[in-house]
């Protein structure tokens, strides 16, 4: 089990993005004493879980001129020890290597970090990062659970910092577009949205518990989570279909389509119905997350009229075909007419009749795009792309299909208050126990 998919590859950006990077960056600097003239002129930040997706953080931030990656953290030595040379290789210089991340947040040189860590670990290393001063990129999905998402927003804001989430779709130039075209009308007003994750994963297989590998540092891994024993199908990547540590697949390739099918329907706010059926319809083994669900949230006095509109999650992990031409997509219902849209691909469009209006190609999502708009709003001061009030809405609605999932029945959610009602068992999931731990997120 790997930790993404084909994602990587796709995601890989290059020396000439980058370039374009610190090129707007020092864009308003006229004078040539002004301009950065080496190391010392360039951002330091740190890369915190420079493995898996940290891989491809790693990778594009050490060729980029506008930016020093100044540490690498991470809890297993040996991811440490090879990202830092593959920042060494494509900067140049070498930077430090560090296990635990007080000590990049100590530092008062460091600008940004990169935090790439399992899911259980993405709000507590937010929250820290943005107390210590720094301005925080954080991988999908935002948060472990909802009330970690609120935390969030609350320190960014309270500490001044920009706070973008890796879901860098909304930095890809054929999506906005797309979105764009939506806005416009071009299918009348946007009723129904559906996002799907339709692929073939594998088996994580049935183990017990044994001795974590000697060149991780287990308990530091686990951070605030209370302790259970490390297994081997914990790591690597595979944190992520337990509910201690991760969202299951909704919360990792789901959460990017959700959140494009959220931005298409036009809605700024949270659900107020959710209803959700699924569980384990394939997979025999240990995760513990879904590898089937079928969930539709409703959004009531959402359209022009004051009617609901409706976003709707479909989700096998387990199928090798592609749905309208796309494993992961969505698709938009309108009044006049439907889009498909696929973010490694193309849109569509269709009017009345089925008739093809338009039809677009498209790379893969603009990872290198979404780390300019980071940097230019750690510059500007303005809300980056996928601000983390934004991806908060969105990751969000994983939690609450998950929540739904679990319980088997459908959740009357208050928006304004983040709250289900009248229900102790859902209630109790919108946040989680921690135990006594220096990264125990508090607000």
């Amino acid at each position: 089990m790997t930790n993404t998919r084909r994602e990587f590859i796709e995601q890989s950006a290059t020396t000439m993005a980058a370039t374009a990077t610190a090129a707007w960056l020092f864009a308003s600097h006229s004078d040539a004493e002004d301009k950065p003239k080496g190391d010392a002129d360039r951002m330091p930040v740190a890369v915190i879980g420079p493995g898996g997706m940290g891989t491809a953080h790693t990778n594009l931030l050490s060729t980029n001129p506008a930016v020093r990656v100044a540490y690498v953290c991470d809890v297993d030595e040996q991811r440490a020890a090879k990202a830092a040379e593959a920042v060494t290789k494509g900067s140049g210089t070498a930077p430090k290597i560090v296990k635990d991340m007080r000590q990049v947040l100590d530092d008062p040189t460091i600008k940004a970090v990169w935090i790439a860590t399992p899911d259980h670990w993405h709000a507590p290393a937010a929250i820290l990062a943005a107390n210590a001063g720094k301005h925080v990129y954080v991988e999908k999905p935002c948060s472990h659970n909802l009330r970690e998402g609120r935390l969030m927003i609350e320190a960014a804001r309270r500490n001044k910092v920009v706070m973008q989430v890796g879901t860098q779709s909304r930095s890809t130039a054929h999506i906005i577009k797309a979105m764009d075209k939506l806005k416009s009308g071009v299918i009348g007003e946007v009723l129904v949205a559906k996002a799907w994750n339709s692929q073939r994963r594998g088996s994580i297989g049935k183990h017990q518990p044994s001795e974590p590998p000697k060149t991780l540092d287990y308990d530091l891994w686990l951070g605030p989570v209370a302790y259970r024993p490390y297994q081997s199908n914990f790591l690597p990547g595979i944190w992520r279909w337990w509910y201690d540590f991760g969202c299951g697949d909704i919360g990792n390739d789901g959460v990017h389509d959700i959140d494009i099918a959220r931005w298409g329907l036009g809605v700024e706010t949270h659900p107020n119905r959710i209803m959700a059926l699924g569980g384990k319809s394939y997979f025999d083994d240990d995760q513990q997350h879904a590898d089937t669900q079928y969930v539709a949230f409703e959004y009531s006095a959402a359209t022009k009229s004051g009617k609901p509109k409706q976003l709707i999650f479909e989700q096998r992990i387990w199928s090798p075909y592609v749905q309208e031409g796309f494993e992961n997509g969505d698709a938009y219902y309108g009044t006049d007419g439907m889009l498909i849209l696929g973010k490694t691909g193309k849109y569509q469009i269709f009017g009345p009749r089925n008739k093809l209006i338009e039809e677009s190609t498209g790379g893969g999502p603009d990872l290198a795009a979404h780390h300019q708009n980071f940097l230019e709003c750690i510059r500007s001061g303005a809300k980056p792309n996928a601000d983390i009030e934004i991806n908060h809405l969105s990751t969000a609605l994983c939690h609450l299909a998950n929540i739904a999932t679990r319980c088997g029945r459908v959740l009357n959610f208050d928006p304004a208050k983040e709250h289900v009602a009248d229900d102790v068992q859902a209630a109790a999931l919108l946040t989680r126990e921690y135990r006594d731990h220096w990264a125990r997120p508090v607000g």
